[in-house]
């Protein structure tokens, strides 16, 4: 309720704290989309019996995918301002 927000009023203070929730969400982002592909992988290793080729290669890919895709929207966040 002391929170509350009626339309008109200056937002400008609270704009610092969507840059925190920015990088919070991505953290999040990494670990659940490394999660994933790991636990995509040991699927895939224990069907064709290949320990640990997929599972550390889609882990390593999916880290690499996630970091990437967050410099990219830093960059063009960046490129707007």
């Amino acid at each position: 309720m002391l929170l509350q927000h009626h339309g008109g009023g200056n937002m400008k203070p609270y704009k610092n704290y969507a840059t925190i929730l920015m990088l919070s969400v991505w953290g999040f982002v990494i670990v659940i989309a490394s999660f994933l592909f790991l636990y995509v992988g040991i699927w895939i290793d224990r069907r064709f019996d290949t320990q640990p080729t997929f599972t550390v290669g889609l882990f390593i890919l999916a880290i690499f995918l996630s970091v990437g895709r967050f410099y990219w929207e830093v960059w063009r966040k960046k490129n707007i301002r």
